[in-house]
This record gives C-alpha cells, structure tokens and sequence, in this order.
C-alpha cells in the first residue's frame, strides 16, 4: 500500500463553544475535500468531553495536507476558530496507517 498521511488532532473548545467549533471545522472540510490528495477529513467529539473537538484527516502525502492550508477560505475559517479555542492548538498525532478499507 502507498504511504498516506495520516493527521489525528483533538482542538478544545471554550466552555460553551464545542458545536460552533465543531461547524467552523465541518466548513473546512468542504472547502479541502476537493483539494488534491484529499481522502478524508472527518470532524467528531467524544460524548464525554463537552469541549473536544478531533479531526482525523488522511492526505496522499504530507505535502498535499500543507498545500490543503492554502485552499481559498481556510485561513479564513482558522482566524475564525482562533478566538473559540480554549489555549493553542496542540500538534495532531502523524499516524504510520498499516493497512484497512476505503484508504
């Protein structure tokens, strides 16, 4: 299997500001999903943290995942996340994918 890259992060939110977050990162998706290299991008929270907020992201290579934060209204949308978030962003986890369906 081609190595893809593979991008996992957990954002928090202010307290009360989980699902506007949540919608900022779900906009971002659309915009990067017909980026090239794009596989997937899925937006979740865990029912257990009120303020988490994860993105789970698979890229043909790294390359095309930073060229994703040049599509035209990301860095819109990161400006308009930067206020929400309680604390900077921490680095996602870069997962080695070993194999599975869809990828």
């Amino acid at each position: 299997m081609k190595n893809k890259y593979l991008l996992h992060g957990k954002l928090t939110a202010k307290s009360g500001h989980q699902k506007e977050l949540a919608d900022i990162l779900t906009q971002a998706s659309q915009l990067v999903s017909t980026a090239k290299g794009c596989t997937l991008y899925a937006v979740s929270h865990d029912q257990e943290d009120e303020n988490a907020v994860y993105v789970t992201e698979i890229w043909d290579s790294k390359d095309d995942h930073d060229h994703s934060l040049k599509v035209e209204g990301v860095r819109e949308l990161i400006m308009k996340a930067m206020p929400i978030l309680d604390g900077p962003p921490t680095k996602g986890q870069e997962l080695e994918i070993l194999g599975g369906v869809g990828i």
